[in-house]
């Protein structure tokens, strides 16, 4: 099934389950490959030929069903699609040669074309990106100009994207705007071409076994305490609707149930999605939502605390609270600002939230917590 995968998710997960992906196929015969490589190392010669062997076949199987005239395809079953084919940095990196090296020039040849002014798209389903996946992209032909060319783009996102942020790996090549995830450790796949460059590899293996020195400690987790109790172990009662409200529909006075709003138990969104605990199944592209919560005292500690997929619009006492771009994959705390905070009152409060969805999983939920730092 690794060279035609079934309907299923990649590490590009946020973009939703896709049957027949060609990266992903690819990704499979490198796969492999590198295990015909490790057979060999170990002496079983007869595995290790009947690995590459069958990586070989799948090859050529990969061509003739990707093809798609001036480039590769999205999915086998799609034509006149295409995506990048990051993975195909792998095959030279480990020294495979599965693939010839017209592949990944006819993909570069292709990529070239279909650029936006701020980085080439993931794929054709959408205008965003993903920061690392493009230097892998960029890396397939060992070419500096082709690298040179596909970078560009990228330095001119970091130079003139309008959100002041710590870098994001998952942004708009349209306008440079962030899409979601920031400061994530797989940035460092910026670094791909230091793993082609064996010098300068092999000078830091050499030097792995006479590292002596300790490792940092790692710091402890905050301690989080729930104020407001979100949906993650017990259901809490929401009014939502899914078609646009009126526009008053986050005032405190506005009446939900008058309106015609369902009650129901959070979270909201579909099952499968990463860290959601789903009771009321929300499958549309929006939800309005909103619940009555009691605080008895406002506290410097107290943060907000969303698990959002995707965009989510708060609002506390009808006042707008957060703008929460992109998606997460667990409840995160956010510090309340102080608009926030002149925002709540001792007692009744009112929470009101506006979720949009494009893609992939989907989820919304919220409360409030404590964050305590821990020595």
């Amino acid at each position: 099934k690794g060279l035609d995968p079934e309907n299923q998710l990649c590490t590009d997960d946020f973009a939703g389950h896709l049957a027949h992906n060609v990266n992903l196929s690819l990704k499979a015969i490198v796969a492999l490959g590198a295990y015909a490589n490790l057979a060999e190392r170990m002496g079983e010669t007869q595995t290790a030929e009947l690995y590459r062997q069958t990586a070989e076949s799948y090859v050529k199987e990969w061509m003739r069903m990707a093809d798609d005239g001036d480039h590769y395809r999205l999915a086998f079953d799609r034509p006149g699609t295409w995506s990048q084919k990051y993975n195909l940095v792998w095959d030279s990196i480990l020294k495979l040669n599965l693939f010839p090296k017209e592949v990944a020039e006819k993909e570069m040849a292709f990529y070239k074309r279909m650029q936006n002014p701020y980085g080439l798209p993931l794929d054709n389903r959408s205008e965003y990106t993903k920061l690392d996946w493009i230097h892998w992209t960029a890396s397939i032909t060992h070419n500096k100009d082709d690298f040179k060319a596909l970078i560009a783009p990228v330095v001119r996102f970091l130079n003139e994207t309008p959100d002041r942020m710590p870098m994001t790996d998952w942004y708009w090549t349209h306008n440079a705007r962030q899409r979601g995830f920031r400061a994530r450790p797989v940035v460092g796949g910026v670094f791909i071409q230091l793993m082609q460059d064996q010098n300068i590899w092999s000078k830091w293996v050499a030097k792995a076994d006479s590292m002596t020195s300790t490792w940092s400690a790692i710091p402890n987790p905050p301690k989080i305490i729930e104020v407001v109790e979100t949906s993650m172990t017990s259901p809490k009662q929401w009014y939502y609707v899914f078609e646009q409200p009126e526009q008053n529909w986050f005032a405190v006075d506005f009446d939900p149930a008058a309106a015609g709003w369902r009650k129901g138990p959070g979270g909201f969104g579909t099952r499968g999605t990463p860290g959601a605990a789903v009771r009321t199944q929300w499958n549309t592209s929006d939800i309005w939502l909103r619940r009555e919560f009691e605080l008895a005292e406002i506290r410097a500690d107290l943060h907000l605390y969303v698990h959002h997929d995707e965009d989510a619009q708060l609002y506390i006492n009808g006042v707008k609270i957060a703008d929460l771009g992109g998606f997460t994959t667990d409840y995160e705390p956010y510090p309340l600002s102080e608009t926030a905070r002149k925002a709540l009152r001792i007692g009744t409060n009112v929470i009101a939230i506006h979720c949009r969805q494009t893609g992939g999983g989907q989820y919304i939920d919220a409360g409030f917590v404590r964050v305590i730092p821990q020595d």
